[in-house]
């Protein structure tokens, strides 16, 4: 049966921010399982609904709402990463973003006592305990739902590039992996991940989601984890593929990119169906998870292969009139030669794995100050 769409109903291009913040002890640095303790006290202090509670009881979500444009995101979660510290601080906590947590290990945190997570640790096991991972989303408010499918489609070959740029998360369980985004190799670890099946409208995407749904394998399309999905319910494409940013004008960096990518896609004709370029998919993506802004991936719309960095040059040149038109040119600064994943790299050479936590937990704040 059709899903229920609110495609049309905001403004298009408008823009939603979801954060995923690390709660931790401020003694230790290492994770804490108290973000329901934040969350109520956020409740209390006027921002219902802001900070969400995730699978892990460390985690802490900022939703920056509707907002119309890329900065206006950026300033909602400036103010929540600034009230987020402070109830933090007054309870012995700090907050960290990065895509992973440099010390502690996931599988040994604490799950948040809610039936949807107990049922997804039940069907998951070990899968879900290894998802303490962070990451940004985006979502763009879209005028359609074909207008949805167009964007993703045409969005998605530049994802790994995002993904190379955002990598954030060099360290998992004390341990540097080699990888330049471990939260991208553990979310592929979960089933429906990476990305979708090569739909040829969203109309079959629908039938794929409620076959699934309707036969029992998932409870609604919220479930199916890839890198952008659909999602009808809030009108929007959202856009999964960052890791989480330690700066905030990262955030507002990411967030300006892809809402002008999803406008200027939109200008052009819908791209081909094209089975075939899943595989190029799943090769690019791997490519950006283990060498960041050094690998070498498939150009996304010619036949030759570029370094991420290349690539990265290249999309933000190519949204930056969007970006202009939209008010959200001057968020687009990146530093295309070190990630923040390379920072922390070198925070571990000059003081070892707590040094890394410290550095996170002072530029999560101090960025957004």
């Amino acid at each position: 049966m059709p899903i229920e769409a609110h495609f049309g109903e905001s403004t298009p291009w408008s823009v939603g921010v979801e954060e995923e913040l690390m709660v931790l002890d401020g003694q230790t640095l290492a994770l804490s399982p108290r973000a329901g303790e934040l969350i109520a006290a956020g409740e209390d202090a006027g921002h219902a609904g802001l900070f969400k509670s995730e699978l892990f009881a460390s985690a802490l979500e900022l939703n920056s709402g509707v907002c119309e444009r890329a900065g206006e995101a950026r300033d909602a979660i400036a103010e929540l990463r600034r009230v987020g510290v402070e109830l933090a601080r007054e309870r012995g906590l700090e907050l960290a973003a990065a895509g992973t947590h440099p010390f502690s290990r996931p599988k040994d945190q604490e799950i948040v006592d809610e039936p949807r997570y107990a049922e997804f640790i039940d069907y998951a096991g070990i899968s879900a305990r290894r998802q303490g991972v962070s990451g940004l989303h985006v979502h763009v408010g879209m005028p359609s739902a074909e207008a949805c499918f167009q964007a993703l489609e045409a969005t998605l070959p530049w994802l790994p590039v995002i993904l190379a740029m955002s990598a954030n998360s060099p360290l998992l369980a004390g341990d540097e992996t080699g990888l330049a985004s471990n939260r991208a190799d553990v979310l592929a670890q979960l089933p429906r991940s990476g990305a979708l099946p090569a739909f040829r409208s969203y109309e079959e995407w629908e039938a794929f989601v409620d076959r699934f749904v309707r036969l029992g394998i998932a409870a609604d399309y919220t479930r199916f984890w890839w890198d952008v999905r659909p999602h009808p319910r809030f009108g929007t494409l959202e856009v999964r593929m960052p890791d989480q940013p330690t700066s905030l004008a990262l955030t507002g960096a990411f967030t300006a990119l892809i809402q002008a990518l999803c406008a200027t896609v939109l200008e052009g004709e819908p791209p081909e169906h094209d089975p075939a370029g899943r595989g190029l998919y799943q090769q690019n993506r791997w490519g950006a998870l283990r060498f960041g802004l050094d690998a070498e991936l498939f150009h996304p719309s010619s036949d030759r292969v570029a370094t991420a960095s290349e690539l990265a040059a290249e999309l933000i040149e190519l949204v930056k009139p969007a970006a202009d038109r939209l008010g959200s040119a001057d968020l687009l600064e990146f530093d295309l030669a070190r990630t923040e994943g390379e920072r922390q790299r070198e925070s571990l050479r000059e003081g070892g794995l707590k040094a890394v936590c410290a550095d996170l937990v002072d530029r999560t704040l101090s960025s957004a100050q």
